[in-house]
């Protein structure tokens, strides 16, 4: 279990890391405002009207960097900073959530498969710790039950990877709508690129750090297993 602690380490660095520098950004683009002083939510209704979709709702949850789309009850799902702020990065926050409820009416490919995945996943991330440690315990004996692990956290490392492009697209969506509408223009572009690919690089170093630990898994039957 060392090399999985370790591992757990390295990545739990790193996603320290990458979230410090994202709410650094962020904290830095809020402070300025787009050209035409719209809001979060005006940006967010805005680019659901402009791509057809009129059965989404806009609306504030609390916190901080908890903005989301629900596709269960079609909300676009903004927080408090983000909701009444006429800052760039409430608008790439606004319109990013916006290109997963585009995503969803196109029925982009990568998004339907998640959404699929979400019960498995549920039920793989309440069971896969406890099978994993038992398995580790008994690779020797009952080297099938690591093997279940190993299939379950497989589950959530496949999840993560089919996220990276569900986030990356919306991020395109998003910046491609904002200039093409006229929100950002040549000096705020740039800054909600940028706030839009740190927040990107999150989902990247949990994907990664997924599948370390999954090889590390790996290793260790095919080590112990005879």
């Amino acid at each position: 279990m060392l090399g999985s602690y370790i591992i757990f380490g390295v990545f739990a660095l790193l996603s320290w890391i990458v979230s410090s520098r994202l709410q650094s950004k962020f904290k830095k683009y809020s402070k300025i405002r787009i050209p035409n002083g719209m809001t979060g939510r005006d940006i967010a209704e805005k680019m659901l009207r402009d791509n057809g979709i009129y059965d989404v709702k806009v609306i504030s949850t609390p916190g901080q960097l908890t903005d989301h789309y629900n596709p269960v009850n079609k909300t676009v799902n903004l927080s408090e900073g983000v909701y009444e702020s006429c800052s760039v990065s409430a608008a790439a926050v606004a319109a990013h959530e916006c290109g997963h409820a585009v995503q969803h009416a196109t029925a982009y490919a990568p998004l339907t498969m998640r959404s699929k995945l979400v019960p498995v996943v549920s039920f793989a991330s309440n069971w896969m710790q406890w099978v994993l440690l038992a398995g580790i315990l008994l690779v020797n004996s009952f080297p099938q039950l690591l093997l279940a692990g190993i299939i379950l956290f497989a589950v959530t490392t496949l999840f993560s990877f089919i996220t990276l492009p569900v986030e990356i697209n919306a991020s395109s969506r998003a910046l491609a709508w904002l200039s093409n509408a006229g929100i950002t223009n040549y000096e705020t572009n740039e800054p909600a690129k940028d706030a839009l690919k740190s927040a990107a690089y999150t989902y990247v170093v949990a994907a990664l750090g997924s599948l370390a630990t999954l090889v590390y898994y790996i290793l260790i039957y095919l080590g112990r297993r005879d």
